[in-house]
């Protein structure tokens, strides 16, 4: 079977980005900045980004490149007794992260819905939380399946069908040479008008105004870290499932630097229209901006809400700011489901088109318990065990696996002789020992929170069933995977030999 590939070398930029710039970009970037010493964040930010994340990223795209194939299929043509890294990887990002990040794009897309008749009234917290999600007391009460959220999970599992099965050159790489651009258009409009506003100065100041003392905690480093390996979508099998479609002369770490300054340029920019509107919000109210900002979901779906009702042609602002949140999503989205699909297509040779379809109603299933009154604390505890443990373990391993079980020399020098931007033994040394040593310090500081006190408030059985059960079946299903014989002859062939 011909391996697809991209039909330009933009196209698999934009996809790549796609998949970074998803709905953390635009709302939790710019609280962790706000939070973490304004402008002086960028400091441990921008040196993540370095010695991090695009290290990192090289890695994955030539995982991908040289070994021509998914995140399985690299793993098991490194070590084959590691295959099951691979699946592990796309297996709980399909079947756990997707599932609860088309609920909340399904959330995006009523909101947009919402914007123009500023339908969230005059108390949107209550709305969002009580009219909208009638979130349940407990993760045991799952209560009804919200219908207006279903109707728009059933619109969002379509287009991810719809785009995927089109194939890549005519499904993902187009749909993203169209979702960018006008992602990148309509976020600069936001960001103009925004800076428009009054008070807008105010909160570019509470942004950007930098707090140097905030360098000396330990936390502001390991949020920087952690936002890095979240937001460039690493550990996820993505990048090298996407890098496996590249032709043989493809500029890999142009392209992983570039990826990585458009994913972090992005989130900066989009910051500037998120304090801008709370910096207007603080003066209409007359309140100090920590009395307006929240984080994450209350940040997206109370505070701006509030804002877009106090805007003149507010309508038009929320539609606008909605949309982004839809069009980021599904970027990332489809990413997803592509990196589990070239996993299934190359072990076991199936038909592309007739598992796109199986798995996005599998996935559209799925999705539904996160539809539910429930399911923001679903969401919530799955979410939290998947990226904060399922990931960065992916991150650790796939740094032994590489730089300890494989000649990393030889990946370097595949890397070099294609590439305009050259890779030293700095980057052996960030593979094999500084990446894994921080995604360690990650790990354990998560473990230690976790173990000082249950997270988010919610009791033990809920933390193990829900959260450490949802990661340990994913292991265990990836185990079953990798133990499946090959079907294709895949495994057994590369485009470049060692």
């Amino acid at each position: 079977m011909k391996r697809e590939q991209w039909k330009s070398q933009l196209g698999f930029l934009l996809a790549a980005v796609g998949s970074a710039i998803g709905l953390g970009n635009i709302w939790r970037f710019s609280y962790m900045a706000y939070d973490n010493g304004g402008g002086a964040f960028l400091i441990p930010y921008l040196t993540a980004l370095l010695t991090a994340g695009i290290p990192l990223l090289i890695l994955e795209f030539g995982m991908g490149h040289e070994r021509v194939g998914s995140a399985p299929l690299a793993c098991a043509k490194i070590k084959k007794n590691w295959e099951w890294l691979g699946w592990w990887a796309v297996t709980f990002v399909m079947f756990g992260i997707v599932l609860y990040y088309t609920v909340v794009i399904a959330w995006c897309l009523n909101f947009f819905v919402l914007s123009f008749n500023l339908g969230w009234g005059n108390d949107p917290d209550s709305y969002f939380f009580k009219d909208f999600l009638s979130v349940s007391k407990a993760p045991s009460e799952i209560g009804q399946i919200r219908s207006p959220i279903f109707a728009a999970l059933v619109i969002v599992w379509f287009m991810n069908w719809f785009v995927l099965h089109r194939g890549v050159q005519k499904g993902i790489e187009l749909a993203n040479k169209i979702f960018m651009p006008f992602l990148f258009f309509l976020t600069a409009v936001l960001v103009f008008w925004s800076l428009t506003l009054d008070g807008a100065m105010d909160g570019i100041r509470a942004y950007l105004a930098p707090d140097f003392s905030k360098l000396s905690e330990p936390k502001v480093w390991i949020d920087a870290y952690s936002q890095i390996f979240f937001t460039l979508s690493l550990g996820f099998g993505i990048m090298i499932a996407y890098a496996s479609y590249l032709p043989e002369k493809s500029n890999i770490s142009k392209n992983a630097i570039l990826t990585g300054l458009i994913n972090s340029g992005y989130s900066l920019f989009a910051g500037l229209g998120v304090f801008s509107v709370l910096g207007f919000m603080a003066t209409s109210q007359e309140k100090p901006i920590s009395e307006i900002v929240s984080q994450s979901i209350g940040l997206a779906f109370v505070a701006y809400p509030k804002a877009v009702s106090l805007i003149p042609g507010g309508n038009l602002f929320g539609a606008i700011f909605f949309l982004c949140l839809v069009l980021a999503g599904l970027s990332s989205s489809i990413s997803i489901i592509e990196a589990f699909t070239s996993a299934m297509v190359d072990k076991f040779g199936l038909r592309r088109k007739y598992f796109i379809s199986a798995v996005s109603i599998l996935g559209f299933l799925g999705s539904i318990i996160f539809a539910t009154q429930a399911g923001l604390l679903w969401l919530d505890i799955v979410d939290h065990f998947l990226t904060h443990y399922g990931l960065v373990v992916v991150g650790i391993f796939e740094c032994i696996l590489v730089g300890w079980f494989f000649r990393l020399k030889v990946l370097r020098k595949h890397i070099n002789r294609i590439s305009s931007f050259k890779l030293g033994t700095w980057w052996d040394i960030a593979i094999k020992y500084f990446v894994p040593l921080v995604l360690g310090i990650i790990l354990c500081w998560d473990l230690f929170n976790e173990l000082s006190k249950p997270y988010g408030g919610y009791s033990w059985t809920s933390l193990i069933l829900i959260g450490a059960g949802w990661v340990l079946l994913s292991l265990l299903a990836a185990f079953i995977l990798a133990s499946r014989p090959w079907k294709t002859e895949q495994n057994k062939t590369s485009r470049r030999s060692l």
